[in-house]
């Protein structure tokens, strides 16, 4: 190895050791670690444009402002009374319309975001039907990772792999929607076993539950109509946009910004307010992050990874084994999203005497559900933890670590076997 190539690799771990220790911010250690590549030249200020990837961050930034303006109309608090009515009290439907609700807001919407408007209702209906909350937050919390698997714009990592292969919308709705739809089955049976005896209530308690949920009005969350109105149809023109993007050779950064622009263009909200809730240190964070992994890519660090496992690994169905498995075991303990960004690079070069297509899958699967393993595999993962322990719910690294591993050996499993069939058989 050059110089060069150590530097860079020392800058990369050293980064990773902090968000992983989380001594400081994570966005300030990439930030940090950016910074240095660029002071060092190991990247040269001409080639920052080359991978500092603005279609991933200009593509989230939209997306930021079109749910921050939509969450000031309650939307998504009239679909969580709706969904819970609809349950007409039963834990076990509560259990499952949540789970199907989490994982189509959180394909089209962030996780996090989804999770943080979710969380409390889900908790407050809990406590209603007076059984534990548990079960409920744990297939939240999976669905949420598992419906952002299914979408170009469900999760950080599927953007960055979107971005950086080309793909679009349609082919990861085709390639990761199936896998999405049989993992959520799959992750709701697991929890249903787990939890059968606390999802059981008698029929006086049922009862009780249906009149107290009676009395809440969906409508009553509404707290601006017109706003609502135009939040629904804005989010319809974006993502039918997002579905013929491809077609009309638009970016999805593009649908994105425009969808940003035309909400607060027509819901005359005040921007400098919307802007402030764009989090702006997830931006950050991936532009730092970018430059770091920019420096691996420059040095031939990567090239030379990707040289030596090209030459363990001779075929596509065994790199799908590797990646999927890699991915979801890493996930599983560090932020797949510096993950993700490494391992983009790594594929690419790997382009050289195999065909990557069905490799992007396999890295969107692992990173995505990978970080249903443990409490720390993903951002929504700590923010439904946190949310509930602000509640006086308590749930414990083993508690979700003794559920998140099968769901994630069984999601994992399930969608590798789909890959399989249809990329190597």
């Amino acid at each position: 190895m050059t110089p060069l190539e150590v530097f860079a690799l020392a800058v990369f771990i050293f980064t990773y050791a902090l968000i992983i220790s989380e001594r400081i911010h994570r966005t300030v250690a990439a930030m940090a670690g950016g910074s240095l590549v660029l002071l060092t030249n190991v990247v040269p200020w001409g080639k920052v444009p080359v991978y500092l990837d603005l279609d991933t961050i200009l593509l989230l930034a939209g997306m930021m402002i079109i749910v921050n303006t939509t969450r000031l109309s309650g939307l998504f608090e009239y679909i969580a009374i709706k969904t819970a009515k609809f349950a007409k009290g039963e834990p076990i439907r509560v259990l499952l319309l949540f789970s199907v609700v989490t994982a189509l807001i959180s394909a089209f919407l962030d996780n996090v975001t989804t999770v943080l408007l979710l969380t409390p209702m889900l908790i407050y209906i809990s406590r209603l039907m007076e059984v534990n909350p548990l079960p409920f937050l744990l297939s939240e919390t999976f669905a949420s990772n598992i419906g952002g698997m299914a979408t170009l714009i469900g999760d950080p990592p599927n953007i960055m792999i979107g971005s950086a292969a080309g793909l679009s919308f349609n082919e990861f709705l085709f390639n990761m929607g199936p896998i999405a739809f049989l993992d959520l089955i799959l992750m709701i049976f697991v929890v249903y076993l787990a939890y059968r005896k606390v999802l059981k209530v008698s029929k006086e308690k049922k009862e009780r539950i249906l009149r107290t949920l009676d009395n809440l009005d969906e409508r009553a969350a509404i707290r601006d109509l017109a706003l609502f109105k135009k939040s629904i149809i804005t989010i319809v023109v974006v993502v039918l946009f997002f579905f013929v993007h491809d077609r009309l050779r638009i970016e999805p950064a593009v649908v994105a910004l425009f969808g940003a622009s035309l909400i607060l263009f027509w819901s005359r909200e005040n921007p400098e307010g919307i802007l402030e809730k764009i989090e702006w240190a997830t931006l950050f964070f991936f532009g730092g992050l970018f430059l770091i992994v920019g420096s691996l890519v420059e040095t031939g660090f990567i090239r030379q990874m990707a040289q030596w496992i090209t030459s363990h690994v001779h075929a596509e169905g065994d790199a799908i084994l590797v990646i999927a498995w890699l991915s979801a075991l890493a996930s599983a303990v560090i932020d797949n999203i510096p993950f993700t960004a490494t391992m983009i690079p790594l594929i690419k070069a790997m382009g050289m005497s195999l065909n990557t297509y069905p490799l992007w899958w396999a890295l969107s699967l692992g990173a995505c559900l990978g970080g249903n393993g443990t409490a720390i595999g993903a951002s929504a993962n700590v923010v439904v933890i946190g949310i509930a322990e602000r509640e006086g719910i308590k749930i414990t690294f083993i508690d979700f670590l003794k559920i998140g591993i099968i769901v994630m050996i069984l999601t994992v499993g399930a969608g590798v076997g789909i890959l399989w069939a249809r990329y190597v058989w």
